[in-house]
């Protein structure tokens, strides 16, 4: 809990102020108590003006306060008549509560924008942690899980956490208010207030422990089925090309079932806190009505002090269970927290050093020195021992077979992750010692898949470039042959593409990245091979574009169909993380072996 305090920080003002009218509003809520009293006095008085019982008054620790009250309202009905004095009492008992519930709004007014902030500001370090996460890290975690701690997680640190916080800063005061009242009234009474709390809390305290283990493998479940959700929807026609629609029915139908059980064992634990908190205390107002009814008839209490002391111990009652609830609450809302922390204290790996240099021109080459690595809990390395040169202006085009390491070297040179030994140096700086955002401005992708976001075909082109112009945006267009077939579109450059480019052709989608790869202008240019996934036609539009794009520029290919590489200035060929051939085209079909048996299998 202590660890939610550091986001309470950039609301401290308004927290003080909700604190604030809390606490006035619980001393408006504790003054209500002794103030019933002279109501009750006057309602009950069957003496003649003046007159006080004095056996009652010479005895318990509230009879001086009772002897006083009785005569001062005494005096006031001498002076302004029965029915006056009961008028300014229940104006006095009107201002009261005016004052408890001006107090509880104000209260709830200044707490409204420490509760969304801080939810807002959960959401905003996740999405700034998963920016900075590199992408080892997702390799490793499912998409749904994530989704879930982002949205369901959160919106229960919100329902459970700071949404009681009104509850934890109330509460006590009312609370510790009352039981002070009561005490002064009559200790003995109040001992068994206090066995109601201590065994209300054991018995609350011993089933809420659970609640906080069961609410974390609730959102666990929870996060694996956005996880099913989201394959389902992403795999469709798979799913109904091999008829697979049971299998996959009937995976769901299991995790959600499974997921409802945990959560019906959660609310039935969270449930039985208000129900046995109102049996716990009607089975201890039984006993003061026993117990305070022989002290009425023994003449050690009088009968209007205890009915206000039962008006206190019901002012107990309500805020105690509303304590519990909200303790049972917090509990299970931990189990969100400790998710969420988990991706907000995740390592991020990737650290720009103290004294990173900045980098914002490539002059000469990119260098992998002896370079080896291994991701995370694999059997084996995926590199070993890489040594290649690629000089500045010059195309070199990696090959080989599926898993050879060609993804692999593509990924280390931008540091999306890090190299496991050896050193990748640009311009003779190691790119551990150059600032990551520098280097990476350096550079421009074009994937295999298009990645286009659910945005307007102009701020797709436009995407992570600042200040561009709509001139620069078509300029770019036209140079990928994308031009034709936006402005043919409903909106043209201000049409929207759906989700991951949804509304375009496989042709169109990766003219557009290549347009945004163009608009960049990057020296270095990192290429997974973007035809092989295309018909011939737009094969052949997105084969322009891409000469364009490596005019006059330094390119890592990875190639997929070889006849795309063989002008190539040098050729790696890759096989089980090693580079086995390298050359030109010509040399390898003369010497080379592997890459010339690739060369005759895709030719067959």
């Amino acid at each position: 809990m202590f660890q939610l305090l550091r986001y309470y920080a950039p609301y401290k003002k308004f927290l003080a102020l909700a604190i604030l009218c809390n606490l006035l509003m619980s001393v408006f809520m504790v003054i209500s108590i002794p103030v019933l009293q002279p109501f009750l006095q006057i309602l009950f008085n069957r003496e003649p003006v003046g007159q006080t019982k004095t056996g009652v008054a010479a005895t318990g620790g509230f009879s001086g306060f009772e002897a006083q009250s009785k005569m001062y309202f005494n005096q006031l009905i001498a002076a302004q008549g029965q029915e006056k004095a009961l008028l300014l009492v229940c104006g006095l008992l009107v201002i009261v509560f005016l004052g408890k519930n001006l107090f509880r709004y104000l209260s709830l007014y200044f707490l409204a924008p420490v509760r969304n902030g801080i939810v807002r500001d959960f959401r905003q370090k996740m999405v700034n942690k998963m920016l900075d996460l590199p992408l080892s890290f997702f390799s490793n975690e499912r998409k749904g899980d994530l989704m879930s701690r982002f949205t369901a997680d959160v919106q229960e640190i919100e329902w459970s956490i700071v949404g009681v916080m009104e509850a934890i800063v109330r509460e006590p005061i009312v609370i510790l208010g009352s039981l002070a009242f009561m005490i002064y009234i009559s200790p003995p009474l109040t001992v068994f207030v206090f066995g109601l709390l201590i065994f209300t809390g054991f018995i609350i305290g011993g089933i809420g422990r659970s609640l906080r283990k069961q609410s974390g493998e609730a959102q666990t479940k929870l996060g694996f089925i956005v996880s099913l959700v989201e394959e389902t929807l992403g795999g469709l026609r798979i799913i109904k090309g091999f008829n697979a629609e049971a299998y996959q029915r009937g995976r769901f139908e299991r995790e959600n079932k499974d997921y409802a059980q945990t959560l019906t064992k959660i609310y039935r634990r969270r449930d039985i806190a208000s129900p046995l908190s109102e049996f716990l205390g009607i089975s201890v107002v039984s006993v003061l009505l026993w117990y305070g009814s022989r002290q009425v008839f023994s003449g050690t209490l009088s009968a209007e002090t205890f009915i206000t002391f039962l008006y206190a111990f019901f002012n107990v009652i309500d805020p105690a269970k509303a304590f519990s609830s909200a303790i049972y609450s917090i509990r299970k809302g931990m189990g969100a927290v400790e998710r969420v922390q988990s991706v907000l204290n995740a390592d991020l790996q990737i650290h720009d050093s103290p004294n990173a240099l900045e980098i914002r021109e490539f002059h000469d080459q990119i260098e992998f020195k002896n370079v080896s690595f291994q991701y995370q809990n694999a059997e084996r390395p995926a590199l070993h021992n890489i040594d290649l040169t690629i000089p500045r202006g010059k195309r070199v085009a990696l090959v080989g077979a599926s898993g050879a390491g060609k993804s692999t070297i593509a990924d280390l040179l931008p540091r999306f992750y890090e190299v496991s030994s050896g050193q990748i140096l640009v311009d003779g700086n190691d790119i551990r010692q150059l600032r990551t955002k520098s280097l990476r401005a350096l550079m421009g992708i074009v994937s295999q898949e298009a990645i286009l976001f659910n945005d307007t075909v102009r701020n797709n082109i436009a995407f992570g470039t600042e200040g561009v112009t709509d001139a620069a945006i078509e300029a770019a267009a036209k140079a990928a042959n994308a031009h034709e077939f936006i402005v043919r579109m409903p909106g043209a450059y201000d049409a929207n593409i759906g989700d991951r480019g949804g509304k375009l052709s496989g042709g169109q989608r990766q003219r557009l990245t290549i347009a945004r790869a163009l608009l960049k202008n990057p020296p270095i240019l990192i290429l997974d091979e973007a035809t092989s996934a295309l018909d011939s036609e737009s094969e052949q539009l997105v084969q322009h574009a891409l000469e364009r794009l490596l005019e006059n520029r330094t390119a890592l290919v990875i190639a997929h169909r070889l006849s795309t590489v063989q002008d190539a200035d040098e050729i790696i060929v890759l096989d089980q993380g090693k580079i086995v051939e390298r050359g030109t085209h010509d040399s390898l079909m003369r010497h080379g072996q592997i890459y010339r048996k690739l060369v005759d299998l895709q030719a067959l």
